[in-house]
């Protein structure tokens, strides 16, 4: 009786074991990649952050592939809340605009490493399809939206030759590009700062109400940049990993963030930008 006792017992071990080891074969098969190291992505909220995972995802699973690093999308509420978890250093990695970049690399010690490859940034005004403006001196005393103080194209431009055109107007600060295309084309502003390709990226039913009115000169666009606690063996794969974007069979990619392609930069390309002295961020 106790041999069969005995016999029972390690028959269910046996049985334990087996669960047990299917068990971790089959997490195994069926487990993410194991990353040695995770880093964040900052990206600029000019879209809302439904619209930035969707867009931005897909070339972040590239990123990772191609660099075994862990690559975590980051992005804040809005431009003003991005400016700080910058200012604070909170992202590893991030993309932002080219003002943003004169001041947080001197402020936080961002270095850039890439840009978008054969473009220039440029602020436009976009209006609707039947508005009444016809000349920039029909924006006196309208409302003009904007995403946000710091906006360089779509905001600080703009501002810049309003001013130069002795443009009386009021500021109306929203969320983001995407908002601030929402709030013209539903009428509730006259008019509204942005850059083609966050205009281009927007909705179809809200794109097709918009036309642009002015467009400013270019200048060194958005910066990819790195904190300096960034390794520079993965500060290295990840330039690496966008320069090959460039490649065949990532079109689909870039077209979903409505870039050509990527690069290499140094801080010297954003000079254009520091030339227009414009007032720094509060620190």
């Amino acid at each position: 009786m106790q041999r069969v006792l005995i016999i029972n017992c390690i028959e269910k071990m046996k049985q334990s074991l087996a669960t047990l080891i299917s068990t971790i074969i089959v997490a195994f098969l069926f487990a993410g990649p194991v990353y040695a190291k995770a880093y964040t992505f900052g990206i600029v909220p000019q879209q809302s952050t439904t619209q930035l995972v969707r867009n931005w995802l897909p070339v972040i699973r590239k990123i990772e592939s191609h660099t075994g690093l862990k690559i975590k999308f980051a992005t804040a509420k809005d431009i003003p809340a991005f400016e700080q978890h910058v200012r604070e250093g909170l992202y590893d990695f991030v993309y932002m605009n080219p003002y943003h970049y004169t001041v947080f690399s001197e402020t936080a010690g961002y270095k850039a490493i890439a840009k978008q490859s054969e473009k220039e940034i440029k602020g436009i005004l976009v209006i609707t399809k039947d508005s009444a403006i016809e000349k920039i001196s029909d924006l006196n005393n309208k409302e003009i939206a904007f995403p946000a103080p710091a906006a360089f194209a779509a905001t600080l431009l703009v501002k810049s030759y309003l001013e130069e055109q002795n443009v009386k107007y009021a500021s109306q600060y929203v969320s983001s590009h995407d908002a601030v295309y929402r709030k013209v084309a539903h009428g509730q502003a006259s008019v509204g700062g942005g850059i083609e390709r966050t205009l281009k990226a927007i909705d179809k039913d809200i794109r097709d109400k918009l036309k642009i009115f002015w467009t400013s000169k270019g200048f060194t666009p958005h910066a990819f940049a790195y904190h300096p606690r960034v390794v520079e063996e993965d500060v290295a794969k990840f330039l690496d990993a966008l320069l090959s974007l460039n490649l065949p069979g990532n079109e689909t990619l870039l077209e979903s963030i409505q870039f050509e392609g990527f690069e290499k930069a140094d801080d010297s390309n954003w000079d254009d930008v520091r030339a227009l002295n414009l007032e720094n961020l509060e620190k």
